[in-house]
């Protein structure tokens, strides 16, 4: 690529940063939310089904909102002690009844505190189920559709759920990982394998800079496959994320890589 060329693309570069977040529940605490909120322009906020609870919803929502950071539902499977992240045997329509049912909880407590609800992004292996399974997508994109159709819906890039959104009118943003390794279908390494995740900063960050500039990933198969990144994922929970996500940040500063939410459509 010509240099200069090169150069206007990363200078026009804008990018999305966002956290999953609000995943305390009761008496226990996971995260640093206050800490990290400053660091991201978007935060999903955990529903109740796999963490989170109506007052630490309203918590992060109002951290979110004094930080002017979008607020974004982020519904899970119902299973608090797997943290949401086991696959379960669902039907379609219980993947829009899960969806409709946290998305319309975060909502009420989005208005209650004067905000408006930004985006969707399902947590976990929901999430991962929908990337894949083309009848799970399409309706977590039909409950969104149906309850609040200018909300963008965040999903793996290039995943069935992105699909599923853009096929029936959604606005999407396509979502990458900076701590996660990828396959060469363009899908996230599971968990259970080994070097699933990138433990090391400047490897995850180097990662994240050559979605963005270059719309490429290195698979662990050794190939580079072609990846929109819209949206970054920050893992609010890990014990070194407050630092990474200051380094991330100062590393965007330096590529030239402005930092914001997704515009959301207007509503129809």
């Amino acid at each position: 690529m010509d240099p200069a060329l090169n150069l206007a693309l990363r200078t026009a570069a804008t990018v999305d940063l966002n956290c999953d977040l609000g995943e305390s529940f009761g008496a226990w605490t996971l995260g640093q939310d206050a800490e990290i909120m400053p660091l991201i322009t978007s935060a999903n906020v955990a529903c109740g089904f796999h963490a989170g609870d109506p007052g630490v919803m309203r918590q992060t929502v109002r951290l979110a909102l004094r930080q002017g950071v979008a607020i974004g539902a982020h519904p899970g499977l119902p299973d608090l002690v797997g943290f949401g992240r086991r696959n379960m045997d669902i039907s379609p329509d219980e993947a829009f009844e899960m969806t409709v049912y946290q998305l319309g909880a975060l909502a009420a407590v989005v208005r209650a505190e004067g905000g408006r609800l930004h985006h969707l992004k399902p947590h976990g292996a929901f999430y991962n189920m929908a990337a894949t399974n083309a009848r799970l997508a399409e309706s977590i994109a039909e409950a969104i559709y149906k309850v609040q159709p200018e909300l963008t819906l965040y999903g793996l890039a290039g995943s069935e759920l992105t699909k599923a959104g853009e096929k029936i009118g959604l606005t999407t943003a396509h979502e990458v990982f900076a701590d996660r390794t990828y396959q060469a279908n363009g899908t996230l390494t599971p968990r259970r394998q080994p070097d699933a995740l990138i433990t090391d900063a400047s490897t995850a960050i180097s990662q994240v800079i050559k979605m963005i500039t270059e719309g490429k990933v290195r698979a662990q198969s050794g190939e580079e496959v072609a990846i929109r990144a819209d949206t970054v994922c920050l893992h609010g929970d890990g014990a070194h994320a407050l630092d990474f996500a200051r380094q991330l940040r100062a590393a965007l500063a330096a590529a030239t890589i402005a930092v914001s939410a997704p515009r959301p459509t207007p509503a129809r």
